[in-house]
């Protein structure tokens, strides 16, 4: 097949970088361009991206001239992982110029007419892409707190009924990405705040889980309270979450629900796909980020601890890598996805 040309928008980020390496030798993608603030402008990638990955710049970039914002692109596809102060006019320009612009940022999660997609659980929502103003399209995914929260509750919220979620984050410090938080403040401690971020997992849940209708997305129904805390771990978000059922369910219940559940992705066999979206762990002290947030290339969510709650119904442990399945390698999924759905076509 004829890879199809893409960009990204924030190459030298932490974002930027990670997308680099999820599309080194990618069996639908190449990387065409690489763009970045207009101080980088004019140079070679290697020269002016500050590299922060696993081994080195791969061979096929490094020497990539880098282009800014203000040009124009060759490429079909732009994956977006641009700061959100620039992101939202910089996304919509080069959506109308006709780029379908797969976006980790923030900006246009909540727009209307823009699906905030976890292609698993709802890849329906991208058939809106055609009502939108553009001549391509802006498609977003989550926040990554968000991306293994709602991988978690979605089995149960469409087989059993979900009336109440209790969330509380341990986020690692690669999500605040580079130079991120100060080693005075972050070393031996807790911090129990990170800004935008409750607010985030409050409401993205609930857009993911709606359903479509009349080309509109009426949101799920259910509440969700979050505490976010970032904590001295480099890669892996943990959270520990209690929900109230609209039905009766076991722990045993529970489980089965969650080690069946596919998508579309492990239906078409898409390259970035986990084979088991969801891994359960059977230990009591499992799943550890130090441990298990690589599993299954980091793509899959980790979740442990199920159990009875004393206030509500069932409580668990959720963990998932945050800079991977959480960020790019969600995007990466999104487009994939979009590609074997017909809607992106070279």
């Amino acid at each position: 097949m004829k890879k199809i040309p893409v960009a990204i928008l924030g190459a030298t980020g932490t974002v930027g970088q990670k997308f680099v390496i999820l599309l080194e030798n990618h069996p639908y993608f190449y990387i065409h361009e690489l763009v970045a603030s207009p101080r980088s402008a004019g140079s070679r990638y290697i020269d002016i991206c500050r590299w922060k990955q696993n081994g080195p710049v791969p061979e096929n970039v490094k020497n990539m001239i880098v282009k800014t914002t203000e040009e124009d692109l060759e490429s079909l596809v732009l994956f977006s992982g641009l700061d959100s102060s620039v992101a939202g006019s910089v996304e919509e320009h080069y959506a109308h110029e006709g780029h379908f612009v797969i976006s980790n940022s923030k900006n246009h999660r909540m727009d209307n007419d823009v699906p905030l997609v976890i292609p698993e659980i709802n890849h329906d929502h991208l058939d809106i892409i055609t009502k939108q103003k553009y001549k391509g399209a802006i498609v977003t995914n989550s926040n990554c707190s968000t991306m293994f929260l709602t991988i978690a509750i979605a089995p149960i919220h469409r087989h059993i009924g979900i009336e109440a979620v209790h969330v509380t984050t341990m986020q690692a410090i690669s999500g605040a990405g580079y130079p991120g938080v100060p080693s005075l403040d972050i070393l031996g401690n807790v911090i129990p705040y990170i800004g935008g971020e409750e607010e985030k997992m409050e409401t993205e849940p609930l857009k993911i889980l709606g359903t479509v209708k009349n080309g509109k997305i009426e949101f799920a129904d259910f509440k969700i309270s979050a505490h976010c805390n970032r904590v001295p771990v480099y890669d892996g978000h943990t959270e520990t979450v209690s929900l109230k059922l609209k039905e009766k369910a076991s722990p045993e219940d529970i489980t089965r629900l969650l080690k069946d559940f596919k998508g579309i992705p492990q239906e078409l066999g898409l390259p970035s796909a986990p084979e088991n979206p969801i891994v359960v762990f059977t230990e009591r002290d499992r799943p550890q980020p130090a441990r298990d947030v690589w599993l299954n290339n980091g793509m899959s969510t980790c979740v442990g601890r199920i159990r009875k709650c004393r206030v509500f119904d069932i409580r668990m442990v959720i963990l998932g890598h945050n800079t991977v399945r959480g960020a790019a390698g969600a995007s990466i999924l999104n487009a994939e996805t979009m590609y074997r759905k017909g809607l992106i076509q070279v």
